[in-house]
């Protein structure tokens, strides 16, 4: 039994990938795009049709419009092929806009709706900002379930989870490779391997508090660099792994065993914690690598978003 079969038994295994014909081969439950990877997709020769039918379909409608449209159809074509959820993102470019984004999740949930797809089967992703979490606060409200993205620090998870949003994607590898480049030459690989990588750690300690507490937001682990921060996370809620990782998983036969534990997470000793607008932050503020990868990772995506504008413009 390979390691991807057995980490199935433990969690939700969910692809993250915009590019729908990888799919299939590892068979996730679920599937998140995010304006990076639907780029990616977009440039394959496999896929530049269905940017130019969008486009040339929808010409004159709002530029804004037409990439939701766009996103809409991938993420159609991604439920053809897997049994759960897909999570599609709203414009990073709104991230400081709670009233913004609420209007265009709403949209993309109306453009699902008409392709005859379930409300319950979209997770709108909003970037984990205060505003995107009031954001998600008013359409969980409303019946449109979110998943808090670009989510790097403790704080971030606690916010979500008092909003009682669906689903949080921790970063990974992201705050691995923070740590790792803030230490430079004093970084030991062997030290930070496993339950001891950065990003692990961090993924763990918001699993152990949800649990302990009972918050219902669900935990999807996102952004790894490598298989052992995936194995090391085995019994997370959900994990979301490249097409390159799932092939690896699959390849892999070494002995995989559950790493978390909610049980034993409601034995551990942790006070609860509650942010109004200034404590969240105040304590943003005061993590030096949630506040940076936070802010790179808005940036990354709004630029990401402009070229696949300007793509749209040419088609």
């Amino acid at each position: 039994m390979n390691q991807l079969h057995t980490l199935k038994q433990f969690t939700t295994v969910v692809a993250d990938t915009g590019d729908f014909r990888q799919i299939e081969a590892y068979q996730p439950t679920d599937a998140t795009t995010n304006p990076s990877l639907i780029l990616k997709a977009v440039q394959k020769q496999d896929y530049q049709a269905l940017l130019t039918d969008t486009a040339t379909q929808f010409r004159g409608r709002s530029l804004d419009e037409i990439t939701d449209r766009l996103l809409v159809r991938f993420g159609c074509e991604i439920l053809s092929i897997i049994p759960g959820r897909v999570s599609t993102e709203v414009d990073a470019r709104l991230s400081f806009d709670t009233s913004a984004t609420v209007t265009r999740a709403e949209r993309i949930i109306e453009l699902y709706q008409a392709q005859g797809i379930h409300i319950d089967r979209v997770l709108i992703k909003v970037a984990a900002t205060w505003e995107g979490i009031c954001a998600a606060t008013e359409l969980e409200r409303r019946g449109i379930h979110t998943n808090l993205t670009l989510l790097f620090s403790f704080c971030q998870a606690v916010a979500c989870g008092q909003a009682r949003v669906q689903l949080i994607s921790p970063f990974v590898g992201r705050i691995y490779d923070w740590f790792k480049k803030s230490a430079g030459s004093s970084w030991v690989e062997a030290d930070n391997l496993g339950a001891n990588d950065p990003g692990v750690k961090s993924v763990t300690q918001i699993f152990n508090y949800y649990k302990k507490f009972g918050i219902k937001t669900e935990i999807m682990g996102a952004s790894f660099r490598n298989r052992g921060q995936i194995t090391a996370l085995a019994g997370c809620d959900l994990l979301t792994i490249s097409p390159e990782l799932l092939a690896a998983l699959s390849q892999s036969h070494a002995p995989l065993e559950c790493a978390l534990d909610a049980e034993q997470a409601k034995a551990i000793d942790v006070a609860r914690i509650d942010y109004d607008e200034a404590g969240f932050r105040f304590a943003l503020n005061q993590d030096a690598m949630a506040t940076e990868k936070l802010a790179e990772g808005i940036r990354a995506f709004c630029a990401d978003a402009v070229l696949l504008d300007q793509l749209l413009k040419a088609a």
